[in-house]
């Protein structure tokens, strides 16, 4: 997953009516390290110097500084140029990105209250900030005039592809609404912008609190020693003497359950989960969503568009909500059917082991894991003591990333971070030149957000002269002191996944920010990361990384061609769970400004009811009320990217299959063609050039094992 900062985003344009920024903004003290440019590599953020405190001033200067910026370009009386316009909003707002840039990533990684109260108070002024640019009648004009002659200006491809990407932001962002309409749009921006962060900090809150807490250490049966040791080290953390705990994972299914044999216990930690955010009081997030919902069909209508969904995809490689129901109605037949042989299995189990219950969604996990160790004699404990942090980083990530493209990594310890957790390491070209920095924070916090991600500290631009300095953040369960970080095969894709990002962003080489590295559409950018994904169960990469903690040995044959095998067990569910999250959100984001506001639970059900799948065994990978890509990650009626883009990366590596796979020649192809491209293109035309047609969903059934053949 990908995280940006407010600014330039597509659907920008929230607005707090009135709020000057240049007026309210106090002089920034020289003493604040966001107030000159970082002398650290590649303007790496301070982090050794940076405090809690600096964050709001330099945030407030930043955007005074880029609003007055802003206002030069627009009353300027020179005739409008691409330089003089174009260029020069981009390299305006310095001060506002760094400190943006940094503030964003440690809000997401490791926030506290002091950042949270920032978070509130500087959103909305953000928002007005976004509004005084987009909705500035003269930027407009001159943009919009340079847009209609952009093939007479002597213009390159990229320059072209900029000027379209701006005057379709305005326009998305209202700069062709009347004065009332924005006055409309003012309104509904405002309350979307807090809301949203409401939101975010309702559910890190609940996410926190529903922490299953165990009295009774038997009640933990079948979960290994460095996990119970970890849950004792988190109730102790949390001062809960002679107590064990299991923290939440952002998703409806958390990873215990596959392990723990005591069926109460089971039961708890999913309804912990699955209510997290659903327990009434302040913390709940169901009237607040409900209202998201509707202000953004609101705004939708503002601009002509029938939903919201049809509003955000109207830049996407989709296009339109039809285009994405009907990729996915290719999906469903073939996954109804095979959740329900899973099912039919799953309680075939159940019922030979004796027990009577009919299968829950807190039973399928466990159950499908022993289903595979009957069918396929597999058991995830058997692989994890090859899968060691370090080792498939170094040895597994890096060693594709150098097989692929030549480039290599460098461990840099003088570099501050803002948590001890982090690593950092230098990234160099093929020929041996400085390409960037990556960060690290792989570790589960109490005070980050779930998931995975990557985004920027420093972007790539030519213009500016920054090379880009990314960073990769997950929440595997960290060991306890003096333990080995042994990780699941789930955590290693989610190693490449994220570091497929890295390399997106790593590889730009773009003039302008705006259309640099990851900047792309939703259901574009998780196509590289995804791709990336195939590499870590490549025999080539595997063997070299997949090797004894504790002897070196490599993996055994035999194991390895379990490990292969259950990568396709179980599809019905992996696969189900993410397209029903996907048609969820798709149908909150189908109602239209007409519709009443939502009953959460009533819609939930509806919506699941009627996707044909086996929701009730399988429910979405996640629940409306704990959404946190759809309602404030900028995922609004996106998460089918995941999906849309897997079509693209399975193409693409069905392509490398048929070429000679793990090769610097495919490698270079991949890297000229799609990582190194940014948004200098349209995604079409891209795909096509590299693929050679247009995306087809045969390989993505293929991989996934629903295509006829079973192992």
């Amino acid at each position: 997953m990908i995280r940006r900062p407010w600014l330039y985003a597509a659907t920008a344009a929230t607005c707090l009516a009135g709020w000057n920024t240049a007026a309210t903004a106090a002089p920034l003290p020289a003493s604040n390290p966001f107030a000159a440019e970082s002398t650290l590599p590649y303007h790496a953020p301070r982090f050794d110097l940076i405090k809690d405190a600096d964050y709001q001033p330099a945030l407030e200067q930043g955007m005074a500084e880029q609003a007055e910026e802003m206002e030069r370009i627009a009353n300027s009386s020179e005739p409008a140029t691409f330089e003089n316009t174009i260029s020069a909003m981009e390299r305006s707002g310095r001060l506002l990105d760094r400190t943006l840039e940094t503030f964003s990533g440690v809000y997401s990684a490791n926030t506290n209250p002091v950042l949270d109260k920032v978070q509130e108070v500087v959103g909305p002024k953000l928002s007005a900030h976004e509004d005084s640019i987009f909705l500035n009648p003269k930027l407009f004009a001159r943009i919009q005039y340079l847009h209609a002659r952009k093939d007479t200006l002597g213009l390159n491809a990229e320059q072209k592809q900029v000027l379209d990407v701006y005057y379709q932001n305005f326009v998305q962002a209202g700069a062709q609404l009347s004065d009332d309409d924005k006055a409309k749009l003012r309104d509904l921006n405002t309350r979307l912008s807090k809301l949203e962060t409401v939101f975010q900090q309702k559910l890190l809150a609940g996410t926190k609190a529903s922490a299953l807490i165990v009295s009774d250490k038997a009640k933990l049966a079948g979960l290994d020693a460095a996990a119970i040791t970890a849950a004792q080290t988190a109730a102790t953390e949390r001062k809960l003497t002679g107590k064990w705990l299991l923290p939440l994972q952002n998703t409806t299914q958390q990873p215990a359950l596959e392990t723990l044999t005591d069926r109460e216990t089971r039961q708890a930690l999913f309804e912990q989960s699955w209510t997290r955010v659903e327990k009434g009081g302040d913390g709940d997030t169901r009237e607040t969503i409900a209202t998201i919902a509707q202000l953004r069909a609101q705004k939708a209508a503002l601009f002509g568009y029938k939903n919201y969904a049809a509003y955000v995809l109207a830049d996407q490689m989709a296009k339109t909500p039809e285009a994405v129901h009907s990729f996915i109605a290719q999906i469903v037949p073939a996954l109804a059917a095979e959740q329900k042989r899973e099912a039919a299995d799953i309680q075939n189990t159940i019922t030979k082991s004796g027990a009577s219950f009919d299968l829950k969604p807190w039973d399928w996990p466990y159950y499908a894991g022993q289903v595979r160790k009957a069918r396929l004699n597999f058991d995830e404990n058997q692989v994890k003591p090859y899968f060691e942090l370090n080792t498939v980083l170094q040895d597994g990530v890096f060693f594709a990333a150098n097989s692929l493209y030549g480039v290599t990594f460098k461990r840099r310890t003088d570099i501050p971070t803002y948590n001890p957790d982090v690593m950092v390491f230098e990234v160099f070209d093929k020929d041996g030149s400085e390409l960037g920095l990556i960060y690290f924070d792989y570790f589960q916090r109490d005070n980050k957000n779930g998931g995975a991600w990557m985004s920027n500290f420093v972007g790539q631009s030519a213009l500016l002269g920054t090379k880009p300095v990314v960073y990769n953040v997950a929440n595997f369960t960290k060991p306890a002191q003096g333990e080995p970080a042994l990780i699941s095969f789930d955590d290693v894709t989610t190693m490449f996944h994220e570091f497929g990002h890295a390399l997106h962003g790593l590889f730009a080489k773009q003039t302008y920010p705006i259309v640099s590295g990851t900047s792309v559409a939703r259901d574009f950018v998780e196509f590289p990361s995804q791709f990336n994904e195939h590499w870590a169960l490549n025999a080539t990469v595997l063997a070299h990384y997949a090797r004894h903690y504790k002897t070196g040995a490599a993996m055994p044959e035999n194991l390895v061609a379990l490990l292969k095998k259950a990568a396709t067990f179980n599809q019905g569910y992996r696969l189900g769970e993410v397209v029903s999250a996907a048609e969820l959100d798709m149908d909150w984001h189908s109602l239209g400004a007409d519709a009443p506001k939502q009953d959460v639970d009533v819609f939930e059900k509806s919506a699941l009811g009627k996707m044909g799948l086996e929701t009730d065994l399988v429910p979405p990978r996640y629940r409306s009320s704990y959404f946190l890509h759809i309602w404030s990650n900028g995922y609004s009626a996106g998460y089918y990217a995941y999906l849309w883009t897997e079509m693209l990366d399975d193409d693409t590596f069905a392509w490398f299959e048929k070429n000679g796979g793990l090769t610097r020649k495919n490698g270079e192809r991949f890297r000229d063609m799609i990582l190194s491209r940014g948004h200098t293109q349209d995604y079409g035309p891209m795909f096509r050039a590299f693929y050679g047609k247009d995306p087809d969903i045969g390989p993505m059934l293929t991989f996934r094992g629903l295509n006829g053949s079973k192992n």
